[in-house]
C-alpha cells in the first residue's frame, strides 16, 4: 500500500500545470496521475496549487558562533513557513567562517543539529585559503564565495583580481561554480569616504555611494576572469536590470556565467529604503523604478536564472545608529520569496506558475547537481508546497518564524497562502504551524 497520497492538487512543473495526485513511497514520488489509490495517509490539495519546495540557494543561518543574528534552527522553520525545503548557507556570517575543512565541519555538524529543511554549504574564497579548496570540495560543498567589495567582516575579506583568479582556477578545476559579490571595491569605497568625510551618512548618501556602475564594473571584470580561467560564474543578488545585461553580455561572449536576483529588488525601490529605513538596507542597495522594472521585464523574459532570499538578519541593536553608513545591511526575507513572486509576478504581471517553479527550484538542482530535487517528477524526493492561491494576507510581525521579527514586508499584502510544505513526503509546515518531526539532511552535488 502506498504511504502516501497527496489529492487532487494541480501540479506545477516547469513545463506546465496537471491536475492528478502524487503518490509518495519511502520519501520519493512514486506516481503522478488522477484518482490514485491504496493510500495508509492522504493530504487533500483539491483546490490548492502544488510547487515543488524553493531551493533558497542564498542565505546567512550564521550557524555557528552568529547565533544572536539568526541560527539554523530558527532560519529553516522560516524558511519552511515560506515553502521552502532546501537552503545552501554562506560561508559567512558563521563564526568561523566556512573557509577550510575544520570550519566546514564544525558548520555541517551544527546545522544537522537544529535544521528541520535539507541544506548545502558554500565554501569562501579569501586571500590565503586557496589550498583549502580542495578539501572543502571534497567535503561537499555546492560552490564557492568570493566578495569583491569589502564583506563587513574582516575574518572574510575582499578577493582581489589576483586571489580571485586563482580561487576560480581551482574550483574550475573542480567543476564547482564560484559566487560572487559583484560590486567594484574601489568605486564603492572611494564614495563612501567622501560622503562620511563631509558628514554626508544619511540613507540617500548611502545609496548614492553605491551606483549601479559599481555592479556593472564587478560583473564584467569577474567575466573576464572567469573566461580566462574556465570558471563557472554565478553573480549572486543582481540588483538592476542593467546588471543582467551586463552578465548576459558575458553569457554572448560565451562565460558560463548564472544570475540571480533577490525579491527585495523586485518588491521595493530606493523610495521604499527611504521611507523604510534600516531594515531595508542591504548592498548592492535598492535600485530606482526603472531599474526595478527592468529587473521585472528580464525576469519574464527568461533571462534571469534563480530568484534568493539572501536573508542576512541581525540583531536590533545592529540596525539603529544616526549613521546609515554603519547600520548593518542585510534584508531578512526568507519567509517572503514565494510570496513576492506569487503575488508581484504571477498575479500583478502574469507571469506563469511554471516559471516560478523553474527559478525557485528546477534550476537550482540543475546548476548545482541535486539529484532527486527541483521538480515534482516520479524517482524525485516528494519536496512539495501547497499553496492557496486565492487566499489573501497581510504579514504581520507574528507570522514570522526568523529569530528577530524584523522585515520590510511586514504590513505587506500578498496572495497565496502557503498551506502546507512537506520534506520529502513527511509535513514540516502545516496551517501556520511548525510540525517537522526530524532533522534536515545535509546534501551536496549528486548526493542527496
Amino acid at each position: 500500500m502506498t504511504e502516501l497520497i497527496v489529492r487532487g492538487g494541480t501540479i506545477i512543473t516547469a513545463q506546465g500545470s496537471v491536475s492528478a495526485d502524487i503518490a509518495v513511497d519511502g520519501g520519493r514520488i512514486t506516481a503522478i496521475a488522477p484518482e490514485l489509490n491504496g493510500a495508509t495517509r492522504e493530504i487533500d490539495a483539491r483546490g490548492l496549487v502544488v510547487l515543488p519546495g524553493l531551493i533558497d540557494i542564498h542565505v546567512h543561518f550564521n550557524e555557528p558562533g552568529r547565533t544572536g543574528w539568526e541560527g539554523g534552527a530558527t532560519g529553516s522553520r522560516a524558511l519552511a513557513a515560506g515553502g521552502g525545503t532546501v537552503f545552501f548557507d554562506m560561508p559567512l556570517n558563521s563564526s568561523p567562517c566556512t573557509v577550510g575543512p575544520k570550519e566546514f565541519d564544525q558548520k555541517r555538524a551544527a546545522l544537522e543539529q537544529s535544521s528541520i529543511t535539507d541544506f548545502g554549504l558554500w565554501g569562501g574564497i579569501i586571500p590565503g585559503n586557496c589550498s583549502a579548496i580542495a578539501e572543502l570540495a571534497a567535503r561537499g560543498v555546492i560552490g564557492f564565495k568570493a566578495f569583491m567589495a569589502d564583506s563587513g567582516l574582516p575574518e572574510f575579506p575582499r578577493c582581489d583580481d589576483h586571489t580571485l583568479a586563482e580561487g576560480m582556477r581551482e574550483a574550475a578545476k573542480l567543476q564547482l561554480p564560484v559566487a560572487v559579490h559583484a560590486e567594484d571595491h574601489e568605486l564603492v569605497s572611494a564614495l563612501a569616504s567622501s560622503a562620511i568625510s563631509a558628514s554626508r551618512t544619511g540613507i540617500r548618501h548611502f545609496l548614492d555611494s553605491r551606483p549601479v556602475k559599481a555592479e556593472l564594473m564587478a560583473i564584467q571584470r569577474a567575466s573576464l576572469l572567469a573566461a580566462e580561467t574556465g570558471a563557472k560564474l554565478h553573480i549572486v543578488h543582481v540588483s538592476s536590470g542593467s546588471g543582467v545585461v551586463a552578465a548576459l553580455e558575458a553569457r554572448a561572449r560565451g562565460v558560463n556565467i548564472s544570475i540571480e536576483t533577490c525579491p527585495h529588488y523586485l518588491f521595493f525601490t530606493e523610495e521604499d529604503m527611504e521611507r523604510i529605513g534600516p531594515l531595508a538596507k542591504c548592498a548592492p542597495p535598492l535600485r530606482n523604478t526603472r531599474e526595478r522594472d527592468a529587473l521585472w521585464n528580464a525576469l519574464l523574459h527568461n533571462q534571469v536564472d534563480v530568484v534568493a532570499s539572501d536573508h542576512s538578519p541581525a540583531p536590533p541593536e545592529m540596525k539603529r545608529d544616526t549613521d546609515f553608513f554603519r547600520i548593518w545591511g542585510g534584508i531578512a526575507g526568507v519567509q517572503s520569496t514565494l510570496a513576492v513572486l506569487l503575488t508581484a509576478g504571477h498575479q500583478d504581471r502574469g507571469m506563469p506558475l511554471s516559471c516560478i517553479a523553474e527559478m525557485t527550484a528546477s534550476w537550482p538542482a540543475r546548476r548545482f547537481g541535486l539529484a532527486h530535487k527541483g521538480g515534482i517528477v516520479v524517482g524525485n524526493d516528494a519536496d512539495l508546497v501547497l499553496v492557496n492561491l486565492s487566499q489573501p494576507y497581510k504579514l504581520q510581525k507574528n507570522d514570522l518564524l526568523q529569530l528577530h521579527k524584523m522585515s520590510p514586508y511586514i504590513g505587506r499584502s500578498f496572495c497565496g497562502a502557503v498551506c502546507q510544505t512537506l520534506l520529502r513526503g513527511h509535513p514540516i509546515f502545516a496551517e501556520g504551524k511548525i510540525v517537522a518531526a526530524s532533522k534536515g539532511r545535509f546534501i551536496s552535488a549528486n548526493n542527496t
